[in-house]
């Protein structure tokens, strides 16, 4: 294999990748190629109310509306229990109210696009500090998330007690059909009269999607 992949760097460079991802995939296994299930549902086991849980952000992904549909079936409803707000000019406050009510009353906030408010980061950091110490008092049911491009001007801290996720767009026509009927409920897959045509329906908008 390993003369195959010299050759094939010196003669069709382009595929390079692709062919390491089969040697791979052959050596080691399918799992180490393919990239693995994103479930909210084993990260939140790892949550508490004093750890931020941190978004980061890459082209073509946004977590937005899986995290909707997690904090729904948690039973918090965006705009009731679940709050959002994209940072901005002028947002720091309104996110810092946001953060300090639902502290008391064990609301979700998510705070998007953090990498837009530099101004605000220290006093994010200070927020988070606080929210760590023994001293607090947030509910246990509390949750605070970040969303952020990566940022030099992102604080350490944050970093450092919050719990980093990414979710890169999956690559190649197969990944991207995964993804699709990963995020749907067995209720949604199987709970329909014509099963049959119901299958074939959603793999074809899955498929062109």
């Amino acid at each position: 294999w390993f003369q195959r992949l010299m050759l094939v760097k010196v003669f069709h460079e382009d595929q390079m990748i692709a062919a390491l991802s089969r040697f791979v995939m052959e050596g080691l296994g399918p799992s180490y190629t393919e990239t693995p299930p994103f479930s909210l549902d084993d990260i939140y086991r790892d949550t508490s109310s004093c750890t931020p849980i941190i978004f980061i952000l890459s082209t073509g992904a946004d977590p937005t509306s899986m995290l909707q549909r997690f904090a729904e079936k948690k039973g918090y409803i965006a705009g009731e229990r679940l709050h959002m707000i994209s940072l901005g000019q002028g947002q720091g406050p309104i996110a810092e109210g946001l953060i300090t009510k639902g502290a008391k009353s064990g609301d979700w906030v998510c705070l998007q696009n953090c990498h837009l408010a530099t101004s605000w980061m220290l006093r994010l950091e200070m927020v988070v500090e606080g929210l760590s110490s023994k001293q607090t008092d947030a509910h246990e049911d509390f949750r605070l998330w970040l969303t952020s491009m990566p940022a030099t001007t992102f604080p350490v801290l944050v970093l450092q007690n919050g719990i980093k996720l990414t979710n890169e767009p999956p690559k190649g026509i197969k990944a991207n059909v995964n993804r699709t009927f990963y995020d749907m409920t067995t209720e949604q897959y199987e709970h329909c009269a014509k099963l049959r045509a119901w299958k074939k329906l959603l793999f074809g908008l899955a498929f062109f999607h």
